[in-house]
């Protein structure tokens, strides 16, 4: 039984063209050398001839010769491996066979054919069996010459089109496939001609002429060969098809771009939009988003499939194609989509199962009386031929349906397109559900921010008003911020400005509390840094009910605890105006000419976290002056280190000059922030008037009771002066009650003031520091009367401390005389 290594030669059949003869004669003794033999084992001829073919080989095989011949004498011959021994020194691995040379007229010889193993790789393969490996072998192979026509091809290069090897030759690959891109390919040809360097793993995508209708991938790798003197005959290169592998590779790019563009921001129609841009064109040429109408609106749809309705009012949300011409026209962004009873897109939304259709009738009429003016848009128009229907699914709720047609690339969607296509849709669909959801809670927080918000600013005399509100993006969501301002006693106003930590639903309510609360503290006529006390307290206490502890590293546990505020008092008889900050920026005033300065306002804590007392400023505006209360919203930094530059930019902008204070207030808003901005933007703009002297009067009055009838008398000829005789009764007794009340209570001087402004007012000052109290005196009582009847015959009535005293007041409509 021979060895293993003389079994594979002696199966396979023997290549004589690179081996070295040598002749021996019957005994084993060379008689013949060749120079192949020498260039093998570099042994001369005078050397070799006449030795014993044993000498010449590894102590171990010399000892095989005796029984090598007696085989050959047996057997005809013999094949295997042999280790010789070089002339130098270094051992030869070789691969022999040994045949006989028939002589007849001669003793039997040897005919011996040496092959290197280090020199030829698959030294067991004959040619027949390399022509096997590569005329079988499912891969396609080619050989083209320098001019780049083929030469020689395989049997499996036919399957990618072109005919059989016989058509191929001497022809180019324009010529046998002309609808491939063949220049990119003999691009790699010629390179590897000019470099040598082999290309390894170029993939190519196209149409072959095996599969016309179907975009194919194919990978390529190009080799050179040369010949013996170095020199370039041709190319040799392989061909795989890789479709499938090129295929999937789309799908999961598809899908990674899906994830990435897909729900970028909170808004339906972008989402909307974004999820057609993604598929065109890699999925589709053209493709349709259409939506539910109260998903737009972000109400809730039926769970589950739509139920058999009459119709399904649906609107165009999205849509994107390769080309800009008539699906474009046909529907545009915005309007309804109307699609027939029955038909697949109904179907679809009504059975939430896709529905997809190879070959469309190209005479059937779209399902859609999409059209403006009445025209229907039919298949054979648009060039549409395959479609597929996916309903937008998310949370079990059927949002509205994606449909993707195919115009351009002609091969059909296939079950592998559904797949994906259905995939990309339910990403997308959980994107447009977050959004209508945000669009719901956003419009009802939206609601009710504007619902706690000035509808419109009450009509005073002491300033005149505008003011400017933008919320923040969808990303963000709703703030908190707010403005207000407040009719005061004796022709005052109240201008207030505040922002909530947080957004949403929870600040829009926390913001209406607080603009509540300091409505209700305004109202007690207190200065503005008892006023931001209050509020103070009562967010602490709040926050205290809540579990929440009113300091600083708490502070965004309560949605209403670190809330900013800056509340303002300005009084148009004398133009002073005195202020207090929470927290908040300090205003910026625009003098009359022009000039822009920030008023120098002690910051105080913001409110609920606790903190030292709130201090006031005061400061005398002249006619004209603009007051500019804002959040820090309207400013992009609220680090300490901007502030100077942001100060800037809010100076440059209130520098510029507008027609009207309403379009100077919207020209600074959007010169600082944009039209979505990160956060809420507020903006209260007050320019001051004062009252002039022929609005006001005022007398200082003795402690006297005998005062009382010259102070009636003095007011009733000031309103002769005003024109106000039909006020004359009732501002003669409040005159007599105000002043006999306070001669009777209180000490030290006593004045009384007239206003004439949108009501009248009269007020008279006094140094008590006690507060009248209303009561409501039995019939045999012979006092009390006076505070009830002023109420009765008055608008309204009230109190306020001032640092030396106390002032009563009372109010008449001049619109309305009647009490």
């Amino acid at each position: 039984m021979g060895t293993h290594e003389e079994r594979g030669v002696a199966g396979q059949g023997f290549d004589v063209a690179d081996a070295a003869p040598v002749l021996l004669d019957a005994r084993g003794l060379v008689t013949a050398w060749t120079r192949n033999a020498q260039r093998l084992l570099a042994y001369a001829a005078p050397e070799a001839v006449g030795k014993s073919v044993g000498e010449l080989l590894s102590a171990e095989d010399a000892g095989r010769v005796p029984e090598l011949i007696e085989r050959c004498r047996r057997d005809g011959g013999w094949a295997g491996l042999l280790t010789a021994v070089h002339r130098d020194g270094p051992p030869v691995r070789l691969m022999v066979r040994i045949t006989s040379a028939l002589d007849t007229q001669g003793p039997a010889r040897w005919l011996v054919l040496l092959s290197e193993l280090a020199d030829a790789p698959g030294w067991d393969m004959s040619r027949a069996t390399l022509e096997q490996m590569v005329t079988r072998s499912p891969v396609g192979i080619a050989i083209v010459d320098t001019d780049l026509r083929y030469v020689w091809s395989n049997a499996a290069l036919a399957q990618y089109g072109g005919g059989p090897p016989t058509n191929r030759l001497g022809l180019r690959l324009a010529d046998v496939q002309p609808g491939l891109d063949a220049e990119s390919i003999e691009a790699q040809m010629r390179q590897v001609l000019t470099t040598g360097e082999p290309i390894v793993g170029y993939e190519h995508v196209g149409h072959a002429r095996s599969a016309p209708l179907r975009e194919t991938a194919h990978m390529m790798s190009f080799t050179r060969i040369d010949d013996g003197d170095g020199h370039p005959t041709g190319v040799y290169y392989t061909v795989e098809d890789i479709t499938d592998r090129h295929r999937a590779r789309q799908r999961l790019a598809l899908l990674d771009r899906a994830g990435e563009r897909i729900g970028r921001t909170l808004d339906i129609t972008r989402t909307a939009q974004e999820l057609a841009d993604v598929a065109v064109p890699g999925l589709a040429d053209l493709v349709t988003v259409d939506l539910l109408e109260s998903v737009l609106r972000g109400g809730e749809p039926a769970a589950g499939p739509l139920g058999d309705t009459a119709s399904v009012p649906l609107r165009r949300a999205g849509q994107r194609s390769v080309t800009r011409s008539a699906p474009e026209a046909v529907v545009p962004i915005g309007e309804v989509v109307t699609y027939p009873a029955g038909s697949p897109p109904i179907r679809c939304l009504r059975t939430a199962q896709s529905w997809r259709k190879e070959r469309l009738d190209p005479l059937g009429e779209a399902w859609a009386e999409h059209a403006r003016g009445g025209r229907t848009a039919i298949f054979l128009e648009l060039g549409l031929h395959s479609v597929m229907i996916v309903p937008i699914r998310a949370r079990g709720v059927t949002l509205g349906l994606t449909t993707f047609f195919r115009r351009h690339r002609q091969e059909p969607f296939e079950e592998d397109d559904l797949n994906l296509a259905e995939d990309l849709v339910s990403r997308a669909a959980v994107c447009v559900d977050n959004a209508r959801r945000y669009t719901r809670e956003r419009d009802a927080a939206l609601v009710l921010q504007r619902s706690l918000l000035p509808h419109r600013l009450p009509e005073q005399e002491a300033l005149e008003v505008s003011a400017c509100y933008r919320p923040a993006d969808e990303l963000t969501g709703l703030g908190g911020d707010w403005y207000d301002v407040i009719p005061l006693s004796g022709a005052r106003v109240a201008l207030v400005v505040g922002e909530v930590p947080g957004h949403g639903i929870d600040a829009a309510a926390a913001m209406g509390r607080l603009r509540t609360a300091v409505r209700t503290l305004a109202l007690l006529d207190l200065p503005p840094e008892e006023v931001l006390a209050h509020l103070d307290d009562l967010v602490a206490r709040s926050a205290r009910e809540e579990g929440v502890q009113p300091d600083a590293e708490a502070a965004a546990v309560a949605q209403s605890v670190g809330s900013g505020c800056v509340y303002v008092v300005y009084d148009p008889v004398d133009g002073q105006c005195t202020m207090a900050a929470a927290g908040h920026p300090a205003p910026a005033v625009v003098l009359p000419d022009g000039d822009v300065t920030f008023v120098d306002l002690p910051q105080g804590a913001s409110l609920g976290v606790g903190g030292p007392p709130y201090e006031s400023v005061e400061l005398a505006l002249a006619a004209g002056s603009t007051l500019a209360l804002h959040t820090d919203g309207l400013l992009a930094h609220g680090d300490d280190w901007a502030v100077d530059a942001d100060r800037d930019r809010l100076r440059r902008a209130l520098e510029r000059h507008a027609v009207s204070l309403d379009l100077h207030c919207r020209t600074v808003v959007d010169a600082l922030t944009p039209a979505r901005p990160h956060d809420d933007v507020a903006l209260l703009m007050a320019r001051t008037r004062l009252l002039g002297t022929e609005q006001v009067a005022d007398w200082d009055l003795p402690s006297d009771p005998a005062s009382v009838a010259d102070a009636r008398k003095t007011a009733a000829r000031m309103l002769s002066e005003w024109g106000l005789e039909e006020l004359a009764f009732t501002t003669e007794l409040v005159v007599s009650e105000l002043v006999t009340n306070a001669i009777r209570y209180a000490t030290g001087p006593i004045r009384l003031r007239l206003i004439r402004e949108r009501a009248l007012v009269c007020e008279v000052f006094d140094g008590g520091a006690t507060a009248p109290h209303l009561r409501h005196p039995r019939t045999t009582d012979e006092g009390g009367r006076g505070l009830l009847l002023v109420s009765q015959v008055t608008q309204r009535w009230g109190t306020r401390f001032v640092p030396e005293g106390k002032i009563i007041w009372a109010e008449q409509s001049l619109t309305d005389p009647s009490p």
